[in-house]
């Protein structure tokens, strides 16, 4: 039997391609759920990113649709970074993967409250994540 092409990628691919890397999904979750906006900030994680790696991150992220780089209107030296829609539709998949390593990972640092938030109210704890993001970013 002939093996069939499909001309369509494979949407893992694209998923992986877009946000597959372990510093893109760290710097989502600062800038969705810790609230940093900052190159300085993010640079601060606690799991040491290296600063030309974060640079290039960002970049990408841009590129992707991710972030939108914004210049500071009071000091025009200064940059921030804000989620977009697209990226804001990836906190359940940072809610999932956050369940799955509680669920295997005994060291894991994933807050109990909201593990236990996220299985008795998913709909709504991504709604409360989503709209605290945007908050936070016209403040």
């Amino acid at each position: 039997m002939a093996k069939v092409k499909l001309n369509a990628r494979c949407p893992i691919d694209y998923a992986l391609e877009v946000f597959g890397d372990r510093w893109t999904l760290l710097v989502l979750r600062d800038l969705m759920l810790s609230g940093k906006r900052h190159y300085r900030d993010l640079r601060a994680s606690k799991e040491g990113i290296a600063s030309n790696i974060l640079a290039a991150r960002l970049r990408k992220m841009e590129a992707d649709g991710l972030v939108i780089r914004k210049q500071n209107a009071e000091d025009k030296r200064q940059f921030f970074y804000e989620l977009t829609e697209k990226a804001l539709d990836l906190v359940p998949v940072l809610l999932e993967i956050s369940r799955w390593s509680a669920t295997y990972d005994n060291n894991t640092a994933a807050p109990p409250d909201l593990m236990r938030r996220y299985d008795e109210e998913p709909q709504q704890l991504i709604a409360e994540l989503k709209e605290a993001a945007r908050v936070r970013q016209t403040s």
